[in-house]
């Protein structure tokens, strides 16, 4: 089993999906993260009801976040 902290580790500089509590899905480069799963995603990408928004980069509250995938 991974754990989530190790998971966010491996990825920082790489593309990862968020899915938020809301139904959007944010991609993008992970360039950080701390103890409560705040992250930091650069050139992020916002999906929601098919269309997508450039975000560039973004700061998402750890507790907004039900999903964390590495693409």
């Amino acid at each position: 089993m991974v754990l989530p902290l190790d998971l966010l580790e491996v990825s920082i500089n790489r593309e990862v999906s968020l899915l938020l509590k809301d139904g959007r899905l944010l991609t993008g480069k992970l360039s950080g993260y701390d103890q409560y799963m705040n992250l930091v995603l650069e050139d992020a990408r916002e999906e929601k009801e098919g269309e997508e928004r450039r975000l560039g980069k973004v700061m998402v509250r750890g507790n907004n976040v039900v999903s964390v995938a590495l693409l």
